[in-house]
């Protein structure tokens, strides 16, 4: 019998997990633009308390990371989002 079965998949050289890579969402799409006005979609990468969820979480590359947290801030100063969910 195979440990691997066990452990959960597949290991990589060195013996640790192999792990799948996330996909910006933004760069699949071909998004230029971060658009702030749309809320509903920009409420998928906040936390239940309000808080932007980190790129480890989303998959989001690092240059659609920074632009979704300016169209968050920017929403959140239109009342579009808000601050502190309760």
């Amino acid at each position: 019998m195979s440990d691997d079965r066990y452990s959960g998949g597949g290991r990589d050289s060195r013996g640790g997990r192999m792990r799948r890579r996330r996909i910006c969402g933004f760069c699949v799409d071909g998004v230029k633009e971060v658009d702030y006005k749309k809320h509903d979609a920009l409420s998928r990468y906040l936390t239940e308390y309000g808080r932007i969820r980190p790129r480890r979480q989303t998959g989001t590359c690092a240059k659609h990371q920074r632009r979704l947290a300016t169209a968050i801030k920017r929403a959140r100063h239109l009342a579009l989002l808000p601050f502190v969910s309760e």
